[in-house]
C-alpha cells in the first residue's frame, strides 16, 4: 500500500436524474424520478421521501405523490458520460471505468503539476460542474476500496478525503453494509449474530467469518475490513462480461411472460457481443425474487459462442430449471450475461466449414436494427410487451 492516499473514486449523484434537473431548469430542487413502470434513477430530493431503485413506479408514486417522472433518454446519459470521461482523462492518464457514471483514478505521479490529491480531487469536481453542469463525489484513499467507501459516504456532491493512518478510525464505525458483497442475505445473517459495523468483522477471526460465510465470502471480507485491497487502478482491460437485465414490478407475471423477456435480453446482449467482436463459453441467468432473495443459476458450453439461438437455449434451459422456485417466490427482475470472453471474437469452427443458417440470421437482423433501430425487428412473443430501455455502457 502506498503511503500516500493517491486513489481517486469519482461517482456522479443520481446521474440520469441529474441529467434531467440540468436540462430542464423546472426540474430543479423538485424530486424526479426517471422511468416507466419501474424507477431507474431517483434524484436526491425524491430519495429522502424513502424512493430507490428499482423500485415500481406506483410504489414510488405512493411514498413521494408529488414527484415527477420524467422518461429516460439514453442518448443524453451516454453524451454526459463521455463529456465526464474527457475530464477524468484531461486530469490523469490512468483512468479505470467501472460504468458509465463513476470511475476511479490514480494521480499519485501528479504532485508536482496538480498539488495535492485532495487538490486534485477538488478541481476535477469544479471541472465537472463547469464543463459538463452536473454534481460529482470523490472519494480519496489509498485503497480502491475505500475511496469508494469514502465516496459513498461523502454523497452528495461532496469530497471526502481517508488521510493514511486513518483509514480504521473512519472505516470501523461504518455499518456492515459498506463493505462490498454484504448484501441483504449476508448483512441478515452477520446482524443475527449482533454483527453490526465492520468494526465487529474486524474483530472476529477470519476462520470464524469463513464457517458463517463460506471460504470465499469470509476471506474477503476479513480483509475489507482491515483495509487489505492491493487492487491497483487498470487502464486499457476490457470487460470480462457483457449482460443486461430487467426490472419486472411486483405483478405476478405468467412464465410465458418471462420467458419473451429472457429472450428480448438475450437480443440484446448478443447484438452487443457481435458489435464488439466478443464471444463468450458461460452464460449466467441472474434472478431476484419477489421476497428480496436473489440467485444466479450458470452453465459453460463446450465453445464459445456470440450466436443467439445457441445462448438463448441455453438461458431458456436455466430458466425452466429455476421455474420451481419462481412459482413460489414470485419474480421481480431477470437478468442473462455471458461471461468467459474472448479477447478478439475469434470462434472455433466446426467440420464442415460452412457458415450456420443462425450466424447469417444474426447479421441480417443486425443490419436491419442498425439502420431502423433496435425495436424495427422483434419477436412475436414480446408484441405489446416493453422492455427497459438499454442503459448505456462504457466503450469494450
Amino acid at each position: 500500500m502506498s503511503d500516500q492516499a493517491t486513489i481517486l473514486h469519482a461517482d456522479l449523484d443520481s446521474f440520469y436524474a441529474s441529467v434531467e434537473q440540468r436540462d430542464d431548469p423546472g426540474l430543479r430542487g423538485r424530486p424526479v424520478l426517471v422511468g416507466g413502470g419501474v424507477v431507474l434513477a431517483a434524484s436526491y430530493e425524491a430519495k429522502a421521501f424513502g424512493v430507490r431503485t428499482p423500485m415500481g413506479i406506483a410504489q414510488a408514486r405512493a411514498l413521494c405523490p408529488h414527484a415527477l417522472i420524467v422518461p429516460p433518454r439514453m442518448s443524453a446519459y451516454s453524451a454526459a458520460s463521455k463529456a465526464v470521461f474527457e475530464v477524468f482523462r484531461d486530469t490523469t492518464p490512468i483512468v479505470e471505468g467501472i460504468s458509465i457514471d463513476e470511475a476511479f483514478l490514480e494521480v499519485g505521479g501528479l504532485h508536482r503539476i496538480r498539488g495535492t490529491p485532495a487538490a486534485i480531487a477538488a478541481g476535477l469536481r469544479a471541472d465537472v460542474r463547469d464543463r459538463v453542469g452536473l454534481p460529482i463525489t470523490v472519494g480519496v484513499a489509498r485503497t480502491k476500496f475505500l475511496a469508494k467507501v469514502a465516496s459513498a459516504v461523502g454523497k452528495p456532491d461532496g469530497l471526502l478525503v481517508v488521510a493514511p493512518g486513518q483509514e480504521l478510525a473512519f472505516l470501523h464505525p461504518l455499518p456492515i453494509e459498506r463493505l462490498w458483497g454484504v448484501g441483504p442475505v449476508t448483512a441478515g445473517k452477520l446482524r443475527e449474530r449482533h454483527i453490526l459495523t465492520v468494526g465487529h468483522v474486524a474483530r472476529i477471526g477470519e476462520a470464524a467469518l469463513v464457517a458463517m460465510l463460506g471460504a470465499h465470502a469470509g476471506r474477503h471480507l476479513h480483509a475489507l475490513a482491515h483495509n487489505r485491497d492491493p487492487r491497483r487502478v487498470r487502464t486499457g482491460h476490457r470487460r470480462g462480461s457483457i449482460g443486461s437485465q430487467c426490472a419486472l414490478g411486483r405483478r405476478q407475471r405468467p412464465f410465458e411472460e418471462i420467458e419473451a423477456t429472457l429472450a428480448a435480453l438475450v437480443d440484446r446482449v448478443t447484438r452487443r457481443m457481435r458489435t464488439v467482436r466478443r464471444s463468450g463459453r458461460t452464460i449466467t441467468l441472474r434472478l431476484r425474487f419477489g421476497d428480496f432473495t436473489r440467485a444466479t443459476r450458470s452453465r459453460s458450453l463446450l465453445k464459445a459462442t456470440m450466436q443467439t439461438r445457441a445462448i438463448l437455449e441455453t438461458a431458456r434451459q436455466l430458466l425452466r430449471e429455476a421455474r420451481p422456485l419462481i412459482d413460489e417466490r414470485g419474480l421481480t427482475l431477470v437478468g442473462v450475461a455471458v461471461g468467459n470472453l474472448d479477447r478478439d471474437g475469434a470462434v472455433q469452427l466446426e467440420l464442415p466449414f460452412d457458415l450456420p443458417v443462425e450466424d447469417s440470421l444474426d447479421t441480417a437482423l443486425d443490419a436491419v436494427r442498425d439502420r431502423f433501430g433496435s425495436t424495427s425487428v422483434t419477436r412475436a412473443a414480446s408484441l405489446g410487451r416493453d422492455l427497459n430501455p438499454s442503459v448505456p455502457i462504457l466503450p469494450d
